[in-house]
C-alpha cells in the first residue's frame, strides 16, 4: 500500500528493524519540518489576504509543525470566516483577543513572518512543502503509536493490524480528496489534449467484456470502477466473471492481464471451468474421464491458450484488503493490469472491530472502491443476494435491495448488475432453458436494463444471443 507517495510495507519494515536498537523513536529525534515554508505561507497571507483562499483548501492548522503557527492559522481561519481582512493588527488582535498574542512571541514575530518573503513568492510550493511534512510526521507518529501497541503486547495482533491498516488507509484518503480542478486542468491532463476529450473516436474506451449489449451499453469496464455482479447461488455468477476475465486475457485486439481472487474455489477448480468453458467440453465428461479424441484436441488447444494468457488466480482462503493490495502493486509493476475479479465478497474478512456484519461488508466494499481508483483498474467483485427474490411471488427478478449485507455496497459501486435466469425456478418451462439475463439496475455513467444472454450449463458459459453476434459494437479493442 501507498500513502502520499510512500511504501506502507516498507516504512513498517524500516520501523520494526529498528526497534531491536532503539525500541522506539528516540524523543530526542526531530521529526520533519521546514520553518521557513511555514513561515513564508503565513507570511504569504498577511501580505494579501486573498492568498489564504489558495491555501485553506490544502492546508489546516495540524499540518504546521510549531504550535505557534498552529494558533497563528487557526486564527487566520476564524478571521477569515467572519470577513475580516487579514492583516498583522487584525491577526494581533484576535489573538490577543484568545490570550495567545504572547505564546506566539508577540507582534515582533507576526511582523517577521514575512522577512525574506521575494517579491514575487511561490506560495503554491511552499504549501506542498509544509503538507509533505506534515504527511512525514503523520506517517511517524502512526508508526511510532504502532511499535509502542506491540510492545506492550496487550492487544489481539489482528485487531491491532486492522487499526494500523485503517489508520493509513485513512491518511491516504486524507491526502487524496483535495482534488479540485478546473475545466482547463482536466483538458490539459487527459491523454490526447482537447482533441481527443473532443473526438470520441479517439477517447480511451473501457475493456470490452465479450458482450456485445452489455459493452453498448456500458462502454466496457473502465479503470477506477466498482462493479458488483450479484445473483442467488447457481445462477453463475463465478462463471460469468470467469468467462469476462477469460475474454480481458485473451483478447488478441486488447489483451490485457486480470488477477482473480477466488475465496470459495480451489485454483484447480477455477482452471477446469475455464478449460471446459474455453473448449466446449462438458464438465461431467471431463471430470469423470469420459473423453473423446475430439475433445481432448479442443482441451489441448484452449490449454494452450490459457497458458499463454496474463491470467493470475489466487484461491487464498480469508484474504483481506491489505493482502489483495499488497498482490496487485506487485502483479501491476510487473504487467498491464486490466481487471480484478473478486469472488465473492461477503466471504473476505475485515480486519479491526465491527458491530455487525453489515459494517465490516460496508467496510470492505468502500476499500475495494478506493483501492480501485488508486490502481485505476476496474474491480469486478460477486456478491449473494439474500433471499427475498424467492419470496416474491410472480417475479422472481432481483433488486437493489436485495444486496445480502447491504451497507454501502449499492453506494460505492459505480455499476450493479444482476444474473437472473427464469428456468431455475420454472424448470418445466422448455422455452426458458439456457435463457439469462443480465439486469443493470445501476450505473453511474450509463443507462439501465436487460441484456439477454444465452447459458451453456454443461461448459458453465455464458455467450452472446445469436441475434447479436451480427451486430458492431464501435469502440473496442
Amino acid at each position: 500500500m501507498r500513502v502520499g507517495g510512500l511504501d506502507l510495507t516498507h516504512i513498517l519494515c524500516m520501523a520494526v528493524r529498528n526497534i531491536g536498537a532503539d525500541h522506539a523513536l528516540q524523543g530526542n529525534v526531530a521529526l520533519p519540518d521546514n520553518l521557513d515554508a511555514e513561515r513564508f505561507v503565513l507570511g504569504a497571507i498577511m501580505s494579501s489576504d486573498t492568498a489564504f483562499l489558495q491555501v485553506a483548501g490544502t492546508l489546516t492548522a495540524d499540518d504546521f509543525s510549531l504550535e505557534k503557527h498552529k494558533r497563528i492559522f487557526l486564527r487566520m481561519s476564524e478571521l477569515h470566516e467572519r470577513g475580516i481582512k487579514i492583516d498583522r493588527v487584525t491577526l494581533a488582535n484576535e489573538l490577543m483577543k484568545h490570550g495567545q498574542l504572547q505564546s506566539v512571541d508577540g507582534l515582533t514575530y507576526l511582523v517577521s513572518l514575512d522577512d525574506g518573503l521575494p517579491a514575487l513568492y511561490n506560495l503554491e510550493n511552499y504549501v506542498a512543502i509544509v503538507k509533505e511534512k506534515s504527511l512525514l510526521r503523520r506517517i511517524i507518529g502512526i508508526a511510532q503509536d504502532s511499535i509502542n501497541r506491540c510492545l506492550a503486547s496487550d492487544e489481539d495482533p489482528l485487531q491491532l493490524l486492522g487499526t494500523v491498516e485503517e489508520a493509513f488507509i485513512k491518511l491516504g484518503d486524507v491526502q487524496t480528496r483535495n482534488s479540485l480542478a478546473t475545466p482547463a486542468q482536466i483538458i490539459t491532463e487527459y491523454e490526447g489534449g482537447i482533441n481527443a476529450f473532443l473526438d470520441t473516436s479517439k477517447r480511451i474506451k473501457g475493456i470490452s467484456t465479450g458482450y456485445l449489449k452489455f459493452d453498448e451499453m456500458t462502454g466496457g469496464l473502465r479503470e477506477g470502477e466498482l462493479i458488483i455482479l450479484a445473483a442467488r447461488p447457481a445462477m453463475g455468477k463465478t462463471a460469468l466473471a470467469l468467462n469476462i476475465a477469460q475474454h480481458v486475457t485473451t483478447n488478441q485486439k486488447n489483451r490485457k492481464a486480470a488477477a482473480v481472487f477466488s475465496l470459495e474455489m480451489s485454483k484447480e477448480s477455477l482452471l477446469t471451468r475455464m478449460l471446459c468453458s474455453a473448449a466446449r467440453v462438458d464438465q461431467q465428461r471431463f471430470r469423470a474421464g469420459y473423453l473423446n479424441a475430439d475433445e481432448r484436441r479442443l482441451l489441448r488447444e484452449a490449454m494452450v491458450e490459457l497458458v499463454e494468457a496474463p491470467l493470475f488466480i489466487d484461491d487464498t482462503a480469508g484474504t483481506n484488503l491489505m493482502d489483495i493490495h499488497s498482490k496487485l502493486r506487485r502483479l501491476q509493476a510487473e504487467n498491464d493490469l486490466g481487471l480484478v475479479v473478486i469472488d465473492y465478497l461477503q466471504l473476505m474478512q475485515g480486519r479491526g472491530r465491527f458491530e455487525n456484519r453489515v459494517q465490516e461488508i460496508s467496510s470492505l466494499s468502500r476499500g475495494l472502491k478506493l483501492m480501485s481508483k488508486e490502481l485505476r483498474v476496474p474491480f469486478l467483485v460477486l456478491s449473494q443476494l439474500s433471499r427475498a427474490p424467492e419470496s416474491r411471488a410472480g417475479d422472481h427478478r432481483p433488486m437493489l435491495s436485495d444486496l445480502r449485507e447491504s451497507g454501502s455496497i449499492e453506494q460505492d459501486a459505480d455499476m450493479v448488475a444482476f444474473i437472473f435466469r427464469e428456468e431455475v425456478y420454472r424448470p418445466d418451462k422448455e422455452s426458458l432453458k439456457g435463457v439469462a439475463e443480465l439486469i443493470l439496475a445501476k450505473q453511474r455513467n450509463g443507462p439501465t436494463g436487460r441484456i439477454k444472454l444465452a447459458f451453456l450449463n454443461r461448459y458453465t458459459k455464458f455467450e452472446n444471443m445469436a441475434a447479436d453476434t451480427g451486430e458492431d459494437v464501435q469502440g473496442f479493442e
